[in-house]
């Protein structure tokens, strides 16, 4: 059984002989097939988003044909994209200033999670007894859908951009205290004993091992809460009375019936969580597994 990195830190004096303890490191050989793997992810990923294009496609020749109704096509709505990215106003804004309030705003509420949801998380997993206590209110929490939250935001902060905030955090806040929890839990008791043999305090093993190894825990609950905060922001944005957004642009296209613009902020919202899930949480996750000799093409 390998226990990568942990045992590097291990004195020669206290290795065992058995090469799958005494044989570690954190040099992972480069692999040839690893480029083509993820140039195949990649061709993968692109052939899926042609698939979507073509589904679209074919949905709006349906119905256009069927009901006699227009239909933005995926090239309309690129056309229309293009346009408002070269100055064109969107309910008396530039598309620039919707994208980056929304991103602002689920900025905040998200990093106000993570930091939040790290520290309980963290305590509740080193604590049996404030696990006991706690963790059943977080559950509770979890089975809250976001959007419950508007009332009880809006008796808070009313109308406006804290009460956005605050749906986000609270949609946000549980995924990420209880994956940080739960992988401070599931890691093996001999990586902790592992850490006491060769002489590690309590915070030492806390943060050097126990951390450590349930990180691929804690970026599943980062991802999950993500995509939860990005969803309920834009919900929000429709209903708390903000006048600028890429929730409140899809309302008012839907007031005005000025579809491609709802289809352009549809299509946004898509490529802003494809690039944080395979640009950011996804490469996260193969960079840890990588580093504890959990993946085939692991490398350094």
């Amino acid at each position: 059984m390998k226990l990568p990195g942990l045992f590097q830190m291990i004195p020669r004096r206290v290795q065992v002989e058995d090469s799958s303890l005494s044989h570690t490191t954190d040099e992972f050989p480069f692999r040839p097939g690893r480029a083509k793997g993820l140039l195949k992810s990649s061709m993968l990923t692109i052939l899926s988003i042609v698939l979507i294009l073509a589904a679209w496609h074919l949905v709006a020749l349906i119905v256009i044909s069927i009901r006699e109704t227009p239909f933005p096509t995926p090239l309309e709505v690129l056309e229309r994209l293009i346009l408002l990215f070269s100055g064109n106003l969107l309910y008396d804004r530039t598309i620039e200033n919707h994208v980056m309030l929304s991103l602002r705003r689920w900025g905040t509420g998200y990093v106000l999670a993570v930091v939040t949801g790290l520290l309980v998380g963290m305590l509740l997993g080193a604590y049996r007894l404030l696990r006991a206590l706690f963790m059943p209110a977080i559950i509770v929490l979890q089975l809250i859908p976001g959007m419950a939250w508007i009332p009880i935001a809006m008796l808070l902060f009313g109308l406006g951009e804290n009460t956005t905030i605050f749906i986000i955090f609270m949609t946000a806040l549980s995924p990420i205290i209880i994956n940080t929890t739960a992988g401070i839990r599931m890691v093996p008791r001999i990586y902790t004993n592992v850490g006491r043999m060769i002489g590690l305090g309590q915070g030492e093993i806390f943060f050097k091992v126990l951390m450590p190894a349930a990180l691929i825990s804690i970026i599943n609950g980062l991802r999950i809460a993500f995509a939860g905060g990005w969803r309920v922001l834009i919900a929000a944005e429709m209903i708390v009375g903000v006048s600028i957004g890429l929730g409140y642009s899809l309302i008012q296209a839907r007031w005005s019936m000025d579809f491609e613009a709802a289809l352009v902020c549809i299509v946004i919202i898509c490529i802003f969580g494809l690039i944080m899930e395979k640009g950011l949480f996804a490469l996260i996750e193969q960079r840890i597994m990588a580093r504890q000799g959990l993946s085939k093409d692991a490398v350094k």
